[in-house]
């Protein structure tokens, strides 16, 4: 009995050894992608690296803060501060302060904020309004005038569907479906002058803007030394009436050396492509939205 134990104890050590290499591994490969001349890819990997919610990630996110693409530096801003390293504050602050994006510097603000209420250190930025807070501005002459933020846009969610081609099952793809929409839904709560509530939207008087959400491929395909899984999106957008306004279209992918590759990392492969394309395509809907409610 007690041989029995004894090897099942070792055996459980070894699993844990080789989980442990693996994630370094993992970590490892998505380094080396955050060097890829495609957009995509980098943000693919800034999003894999956020979730593994591992401090390992810290130097990579760190560098990413540094990135050409602005949808880059926002998602790795905001790992940071779910990460809650304290190392990254002078990166987050001087991004706060001097990034050309205005959704960078708002990002990094607000993890540099969560860090530092993280670690119970003073920040050195002033907080940000809640949204429907008071904030204050300067008027006429020398009296400030409170003036309340409020939302600009009004998104529903109309639903979510796998309609890309090939043989996954009904479960694969209501989970696929289930993945996307719950991405936008994080994506949306967390925006600035964004409401997913009917009341606010009444009181500002915002109308409706609902996003039919469609995975149009869901493909692997080898590329040289790596297995690639891309993920294309398409979105629709609709008033309260139904009338189709537009549709947006964009995608990501995720590689792994073909070396490590196994069927059993295909879900998480699919998971990581389908948030880096909808995070990947975030910003350009915020901003397809406000123009066509202005039109």
């Amino acid at each position: 009995m007690l041989r029995g134990g004894t090897r099942a104890l070792a055996l459980i050590t070894v699993m844990v050894m080789f989980l442990h290499v693996a994630y370094a591994d993992r970590i490892g490969d998505l380094t080396a992608m955050l060097a890829s001349s495609s957009e995509k890819t980098r943000i693919s990997a800034v999003v894999s690296l956020a979730k593994l919610g591992d401090k390992r990630a810290l130097k990579p996110l760190v560098t990413a803060l540094h990135d050409p693409n602005a949808q880059v530096r926002a998602l790795a801003a905001t790992a940071l501060g779910k990460l809650g390293h304290k190392a990254a504050l002078p990166a987050l602050t001087e991004m706060a302060s001097n990034d050309t994006d205005e959704t960078v510097r708002t990002r990094a603000r607000q993890a540099a904020q969560m860090i530092a209420k993280a670690n119970h250190i003073a920040s050195d930025l002033p907080a940000q309004n809640a949204p429907g807070q008071a904030r204050h501005t300067t008027g006429f002459g020398h009296s400030p005038h409170a003036v309340d933020d409020k939302p600009d846009l009004y998104v529903l969610i109309k639903g979510a569907n796998d309609d890309s081609p090939g043989k996954a099952d009904k479960l694969t793809r209501k989970t696929n479906a289930d993945i996307l929409k719950q991405a936008l839904t994080d994506e949306l709560k967390a925006a600035p002058q964004v409401t997913m509530t009917e009341s606010v939207a009444q009181r500002w008087g915002l109308d409706a803007r609902h996003i039919d959400l469609s995975v149009v491929r869901m493909e692997v395909v080898q590329n040289g030394g790596y297995v690639e899984m891309q993920a294309d999106l398409r979105l629709a957008i609709s008033d309260d009436t139904g009338k189709m306004i537009s549709f947006l279209s964009g995608g990501a992918k995720v590689q792994v050396p073909k070396s490590k590759f196994t069927l059993s990392a295909l879900p998480m492969m699919r998971r990581d492509a389908l948030e880096g394309a909808m995070r990947g395509m975030f910003d350009k809907l915020l901003a397809h939205l406000r123009q066509t409610s202005q039109s």
